[in-house]
């Protein structure tokens, strides 16, 4: 599948050495690099069909400090979709009310039918900007509804939900930014961690440093964060999702088929 990467505080950090230690993982991930930097809510996005150890553009930009707030960073191991750069994450889109959003995602959608509109439309053929479109759809019916734009609150409650729905028989880690708020979910157990410090939130699919407070994020809920702490919390859903054989000999095949186009 993917690991995905972001770090979210108060005051911009120099993250450098966080970003080295997670593409360094990419010789298991070699399908591709993406990275997001939020830089007064300009999106920043630079991505790379190719491994990210073998990238000079991603070698360029951790040649300088790379100081944020908001970073997310993605490295792919292409289980749908080809290995191209439409494909590769992070996916951004705007919605109706000209906000920028922004997804990265690890793991995979086996059966969700109300994403498969989405294929006709997407810029790539993935699963996980599928998501991002359908999100998106949700949050413009509703401010469509409401007659105004949404509240953060409510953006979390509809997401929470969205979510919810999407992550039934799924894997569904997912990091999202809307410009104010980060949105943080995972279903499947012992693959996202956290660590609280004085420098902000990092949440990776392992831990990148050897500081002894990484923690098993908490599986089946959305937290929404902002400057560095949590500032919303869902309901615990039910939808744990449990790789099985089958999962596993479904996504060998797939990824068979993508690297015999290679």
């Amino acid at each position: 599948m993917c690991e995905i990467f972001c770090f979210n505080s108060d005051k911009p950090k120099q993250i450098n050495e966080c970003l080295e230690c997670f593409y360094n993982h990419s010789e298991e991930h070699p399908h591709g690099w993406g990275l997001a930097n939020m830089q007064s809510n300009e999106f920043v996005i630079d991505k790379e069909p190719i491994k990210a150890a073998c990238s000079q553009h991603l070698k360029e930009i951790l040649s300088n400090p790379l100081v944020s707030k908001n970073v997310f960073a993605h490295i792919r191991l292409a289980t749908m979709g080809e290995i191209i750069s439409p494909n590769c994450h992070p996916f951004t889109e705007l919605d109706d009310n000209n906000r920028s959003w922004m997804l990265i995602h690890n793991g995979t959608i086996f059966d969700y039918p109300p994403l498969d509109k989405y294929q006709e439309i997407e810029t790539g053929d993935t699963d996980s900007e599928r998501i991002l479109l359908y999100i998106i759809d949700n949050i413009n019916k509703f401010e469509k509804v409401k007659g105004a734009p949404s509240t953060i609150k409510e953006r979390f409650n509809l997401i929470a939900e969205l979510i919810e729905g999407l992550s039934k028989g799924n894997k569904v880690n997912l990091m999202i930014y809307d410009g104010d708020l980060t949105y943080i979910h995972s279903n499947m157990k012992d693959s996202l961690y956290y660590l609280k410090n004085d420098d902000g939130f990092l949440v990776a699919s392992t831990p990148i440093t050897d500081d002894d407070g990484w923690k098993p994020a908490e599986l089946n809920k959305l937290f929404g964060i902002i400057d560095g702490n949590i500032i919303f919390e869902s309901k615990e859903h039910k939808n744990e999702f449990i790789f099985t054989e089958e999962h596993e000999k479904f996504l060998q095949k797939s990824l068979d088929s993508i690297n015999s186009g290679e």
